[in-house]
């Protein structure tokens, strides 16, 4: 089992746990990078920057002074973890979707909801390479998150579903006039829409909420 923290970069942990331990506000970014293994120094001004942005930090313009929002809150507060339960197809479903828990994603709590219900999947297939789901596409490596409490899904969401045991990652339509289903693509490749009626053997795991991309 493994722990992946994609919306962290390495250096910007390393930063957090710095600032936590040390008043860094007077080091050059020269003398900063050198506690955190990094050479370049505008490498260290970018992170920080990044870090100021999610809210981890505040930067005061002319001092220069690095300050963390809440000495009592620690990085590992302002994450959470979801489960990674296997991978799903975004072409024609032939990945089975295995329930064991692979491993975890630590995503900032300002960047998906803190419930319950939140898992991980990995994607694997280019049908929805031009999909939107916050401004993003869903790649062959991607994770999306899905909330599993949400399996009632609403025309043109993208869900996560298994037929006959087969996960797959589609756009969810309901053709009501012919009582039946459509799970769409979105892609540069021609795929034909898979159409599922009511009563079929049809499970819906939940809705995608996000996606984290590939490193």
């Amino acid at each position: 089992m493994y722990y992946t923290n994609l919306d962290m970069h390495l250096l910007q942990e390393k930063l957090l746990k710095i600032i936590e331990q040390k008043n860094i506000g007077t080091l050059t970014l020269r003398e900063i990078g050198q506690l955190i293994g990094e050479n370049l120094p505008q490498k260290v001004k970018h992170h920080l920057s990044q870090l100021e942005r999610k809210g981890f930090i505040s930067i005061d313009k002319k001092s220069g002074k690095i300050t963390r929002i809440s000495n009592s809150i620690k990085s590992t507060d302002l994450l959470i973890s979801i489960p990674i339960v296997g991978s799903a197809n975004c072409g024609p479903f032939a990945i089975y979707a295995d329930q064991n828990i692979s491993g975890y994603l630590k995503i900032s709590k300002r960047l998906v909801p803190n419930k319950k219900g939140l898992f991980a999947i990995k994607a694997d297939g280019n049908s929805l390479n031009k999909a939107n789901i916050k401004g993003k596409n869903i790649e062959t490596g991607d994770f999306v998150i899905v909330d599993s409490e949400r399996k009632s899904p609403n025309d043109g969401d993208y869900i996560v579903s298994i037929i006959d045991g087969m996960a797959n990652i589609k756009k969810y339509l309901l053709d009501k006039k012919n009582s039946r289903i459509a799970l769409i693509s979105e892609s540069t490749q021609d795929y034909t829409p898979i159409f599922i009626h009511e009563e079929d053997n049809f499970i819906i795991s939940g809705k995608i909420i996000d996606v984290v991309k590939k490193i």
